[in-house]
């Protein structure tokens, strides 16, 4: 039986989830929060829920989501969305996220992937596992990081090198070696790639991505900081997929 902490702030939205996963037998109890700071409240001192089912709104940070894997590390997290980019959904993985689920999902499919969730398996929208397949992260450093952020802002080698406070030479050594590591032709495509992934970080809800750097939110000239970068393989097929995944390792 698995304890479920619902935060979101529609209150007819957490009415309604209450109302369905009342009568699911495989759901133990229920409590539903306002605010992220009553999540953090009630998750770390009384409920210690099995569960947490996250409503993305703007109040919910990725270093909100952060303190929780780390404060709670035997919950599973689920992110409930209206719509999510394959970027945040790759980062939201990367932090630990059990499944991504959309609101347009019938209630009672939703308290069942909760119930699966609850036992050990990750569960994400089947229009995302497409897209999980049809992309591909790169891991970044912090240098390269900071040259694809810049990059993406329209620099050129020279101002790149006078902001890192780097030769011309690096700059140019720097970025061969990002072209054949991300797979692109030209800074030209790597910029592209870099503005994609920038942009989705922070337009989508709750987007305070977790690519960002332990000691703020920018980098050099006010950019912000990639950890990772989300390519996509246009080339490959991608096959029929479950939107059920098994137990994680």
């Amino acid at each position: 039986m698995a304890r479920v902490l619902l935060y979101s702030d529609e209150p007819v939205l957490a009415h309604g989830f209450l109302t369905v996963a009342g009568g699911f037998p495989g759901l133990e109890r229920c409590g539903v929060c306002q605010s992220p700071a009553e999540l953090v409240e009630r998750a770390l001192a009384e409920d210690r829920p099995d569960v947490l089912l996250i409503d993305l709104t703007p109040e919910v940070t990725f270093g909100l989501l952060t303190q929780l894997r780390r404060e709670l590390p035997l919950c599973r997290i689920v992110l409930w969305v209206r719509t999510i980019s394959t970027e945040l959904a790759y980062q939201a993985m990367e932090l630990g996220i059990r499944g991504i689920l959309r609101k347009t999902l019938p209630a009672e499919l939703l308290v069942k992937c909760l119930a699966k969730v609850s036992e050990g398996e990750l569960w994400f929208d089947k229009g995302l596992t497409a897209s999980f397949l049809s992309a591909k992260m790169v891991t970044l450093t912090r240098r390269e990081s900071q040259l694809v952020s810049l990059l993406s802002q329209g620099l050129k080698n020279k101002e790149i090198a006078t902001t890192l406070s780097i030769s011309e030479g690096t700059v140019k050594v720097y970025l061969s070696r990002l072209f054949q590591k991300v797979g692109v032709k030209d800074r030209f495509e790597l910029a592209l790639y870099g503005l994609r992934n920038l942009q989705n970080m922070s337009r989508e809800p709750g987007a305070s991505h977790p690519g960002l750097e332990a000691e703020g939110a920018r980098g050099p000239a006010g950019s912000q900081w990639l950890r990772s970068l989300v390519v996509e393989r246009h080339s490959e097929r991608i096959p029929d997929q479950l939107s059920l995944w098994g137990p994680r390792t």
